[in-house]
């Protein structure tokens, strides 16, 4: 039976998700399971085609922490070469009694000293050359630090959405019914209020001879949520109106589809709104599993304890 006999005659797709209909043009998912777009962009030169401020942003913490390492000592090595090529003579206070190693490494070490402003004075320079090198290398050095300061306070101060999702997505009992359910929570000492969530799903289906993308909204139990402090099972109940509704367990094993999960939500820290997204292949539904409940009473019966740990934790059950 074909993918396109599987779907809900009774819903209704979407035509302004902003995906692509023509399936054939389409690779791989639509999301990334980290919410970025799973798009190469391509025709255009790279510098123009990349914002290296938003990719010094996005880096992770260790990427950038060593881009800055190397560009620090590269730009210092380069400059010690430069004051070593015009002649170690002309830096006043070097001593010159040792290897060519020792020198370029009191040349290094002066250039760092400048490069920072630092300005020791053991070592300066002497003559037009080397005066005009070290006014460049401290002008450069001022422009540096003020770019890494600024890219440090973009970092600390970019607004995050610091919530987790469910590493799979379930199909579990749901009254009567069943019900696609996906888990969030908020994994930081941040306080989330008036979270939005709104689901769509999205699937490569034959209609008249050609593929083509199906978008469908997927109705939520509860689409808006005061405040998000706990653990949040978004849960989409499978109703003869859902586009889920005549799938099998052996259809989500052989179709192609994809969940798209787009959060939004109200963060006290950043006072600001921030929005997190992910998607979930048919691959990544577990059909017939129900989540284990991620929080409990504490033991003097005073707090509620939360348990990450248990984001991705779920058992088995039988659906009829």
């Amino acid at each position: 039976m074909t993918a396109m006999k599987k779907i809900n005659s009774k819903a209704k797709a979407d035509t302004n998700t902003g995906f692509g209909v023509n399936a054939n043009n389409y690779g791989g998912r639509f999301v990334n399971k980290n919410g970025t777009a799973n798009v190469e962009k391509r025709g255009m030169h790279l510098l123009h085609r990349i914002s290296w401020y938003h990719t010094m942003i996005d880096l992770p913490r260790w990427k950038f922490m060593l881009i800055l390492l190397l560009f620090y000592v590269g730009m210092n090595f380069l400059f010690a070469l430069l004051y070593y090529a015009i002649g170690i003579e002309n830096l006043n206070g070097i001593d010159a009694s040792g290897s060519n190693w020792v020198q370029f490494g009191q040349a290094y070490f002066f250039s760092a000293q400048t490069f920072t402003t630092v300005g020791y004075g053991h070592i300066s320079p002497s003559g037009f050359l080397t005066s005009l090198l070290a006014a460049a290398e401290a002008l450069i050095g001022l422009l540096s630090f003020a770019i890494a300061t600024g890219l440090f306070f973009g970092r600390f101060s970019k607004p995050t959405a610091f919530l987790k999702f469910s590493h799979n997505a379930l199909i579990a009992p749901y009254g009567e019914i069943k019900g696609l359910m996906i888990r969030i929570t908020p994994f930081k000492n941040t306080n989330f209020t008036d979270a939005e969530a709104k689901m769509t799903l999205g699937m490569s289906v034959e209609e008249n001879g050609a593929k083509t993308n199906k978008f469908y909204s997927l109705d939520l139990e509860l689409e808006r949520i005061n405040a998000l402090t706990l653990s949040w099972t978004l849960v989409h109940p499978i109703t003869e109106n859902s586009p889920l509704y005549n799938l099998t367990k052996e259809d989500f094993d052989s179709i192609h589809g994809e969940i798209l999960v787009f959060i939004k939500t109200f963060d006290d820290m950043f006072s600001n709104t921030v929005a997190i997204r992910t998607s979930y292949t048919f691959e990544e539904v577990i059909y017939g599993a129900k989540f284990e409940p991620m929080y409990t009473r504490s033991t003097d019966n005073s707090k509620t304890v939360l348990d990450l740990d248990k984001l991705n934790a779920f058992y088995s059950v039988t659906l009829d």
